[in-house]
């Protein structure tokens, strides 16, 4: 039966708009759920963690990313040894189900002992470690479920659920503390990612009954990825091109960890109160995810599609050298916050959806077991050396403007990665049409 002309109207009007084939509406529908409910629960939760490192002291936030490191360590061999041995299309529910269980210790754990500062340094840690596994997991499911061609079209649009998720959450997360305090709060972050499994499941059954050339078959899905619990390192050290990739991310991993120090000390001298200082995180939030969503609904795509991913991977560290300078030069509160609102925007809006079509030109087990090594334990590494810089480069009361200068090599560094990396992405993939 022919579809109602009002019906097909709508559909032209939202093909045009977002950029999206009619084919490829559920995929894309379930991808933006898969995202929003995983960010959601994230950010109902991100600044309470923000809030419980402050509360430490921000002398010694290197310590906690250095602790953040070492647990992503001692985890990275545990998920290696579930994705050799359970079916791809369960690996991600399997793992969420796990976090969840483990949000409800947490749970149970503020509600004995609200206070204790070591379990609020334990959820700083497990919250730092969860987001980097839970993030790129749904990730590699998405590159492994779409195509190539379809992903330069769809990730930025896909990646709107995120910053949807990003908003939504410091919204409720404000409302409902209150009432139902950090346990409640946590035990509501843990329906919400049992329902993005949810949704990361019915991806894989659309792929199952709309098998495309060149994407694996439906038999695929129920067999493990094999191979040993470290293969994610070995495979990433023999390959240029994933080592290329993981220096993006350290460059990534310093830049984001420079900001991060810089807020927190710019934070902390402004507002003592620890609630306005939530408040500030959560404003900060929203903005960034509110200008994320835009670009990605309406930019990422088209930007991706006609000048290429180069641009998605290069644009935003050349933003970010240029706020360093700015940093340099009028080190203030107002200063930061339009530098560090625009990187993370960005992040969102091109960094992101450019580094994740990347791995779409890569094997199965790359995408999930190299792709995991980079993304958490090569990040957190980044990290807790820069962090380290960072501690040292503040100890230096008569340079105050060096972390910024060094910042903004750093963040050039990184754009020339991003433009190799590009290169290498489309000589990958016309070599994978060819054949």
């Amino acid at each position: 039966m022919a579809a109602h002309p009002a019906a097909q109207a709508l559909m032209r009007l939202v093909t045009r708009l977002f950029n999206v084939e009619a084919r490829e509406a559920p995929p894309v529908a379930a991808g933006l759920s898969m995202f929003f409910l995983l960010f959601t629960a994230y950010f109902m939760l991100r600044p309470v963690r923000e809030t419980m490192g402050i509360a430490g002291g921000v002398q010694n936030l290197q310590w906690l990313f250095t602790g953040t490191f070492l647990a992503t360590l001692a985890a990275l061999p545990l998920f290696g040894w579930l994705a050799s041995r359970v079916e791809r299309r369960l690996l991600l529910p399997w793992a969420y189900v796990f976090f969840v269980f483990n949000l409800v210790l947490f749970a149970l754990a503020f509600l004995q002992r609200p206070d204790d500062p070591w379990i609020a340094r334990g959820f700083y840690i497990w919250l730092s470690v969860f987001n980097l596994l839970a993030i790129s997991l749904a990730w590699s499911a998405l590159a492994d479920v779409l195509a190539p061609s379809q992903a330069k079209r769809l990730f930025g649009l896909i990646a709107g659920g995120a910053s949807f998720g990003g908003l939504a959450g410091p919204i409720l997360g404000a409302l409902l503390v209150a009432p139902l305090g950090h346990a409640g709060l946590v035990l509501v972050s843990a329906v919400l990612l049992l329902l993005s499994a949810v949704a990361a499941s019915w991806l894989y059954r659309w792929r199952d009954r709309h098998p495309q050339p060149a994407a694996p078959v439906a038999g695929e899905w129920r067999q493990p990825l094999g191979g040993n619990p470290f293969a994610g390192a070995t495979q990433m050290l023999r390959s240029p091109y994933l080592l290329g990739i993981a220096l993006f991310v350290i460059l990534l991993a310093s830049v984001s960890t420079f900001l991060y120090f810089e807020q927190a000390r710019l934070v902390e001298a402004h507002f003592a109160d620890r609630t306005r200082q939530t408040q500030v995180f959560g404003l900060i939030d929203t903005v960034v995810q509110g200008l994320a969503i835009l670009t990605q609904l309406f930019i990422t795509g088209r930007v991706a599609q006609k000048l290429g991913v180069g641009v998605l991977l290069v644009a935003v560290p050349l933003v970010v050298a240029a706020g360093f300078l700015w940093l340099a030069l009028a080190p203030v509160f107002a200063v930061f916050v339009v530098v560090m609102v625009v990187r993370r925007a960005g992040e969102y809006a091109f960094v992101r959806p450019g580094r994740e079509m990347l791995y779409t030109v890569l094997p199965a087990e790359q995408k999930y077991k190299a792709k995991n090594f980079i993304d958490t334990v090569i990040y957190r590494g980044g990290d807790a050396v820069s962090g380290w810089v960072k501690r040292g480069l503040d100890l230096l009361e008569s340079l105050p403007s060096l972390a910024m200068l060094i910042g903004a090599g750093i963040a050039l560094g990184w754009a020339a990665t991003g433009m190799g990396l590009s290169v290498a992405r489309q000589r990958r993939e016309t070599l994978t049409k060819q054949e």
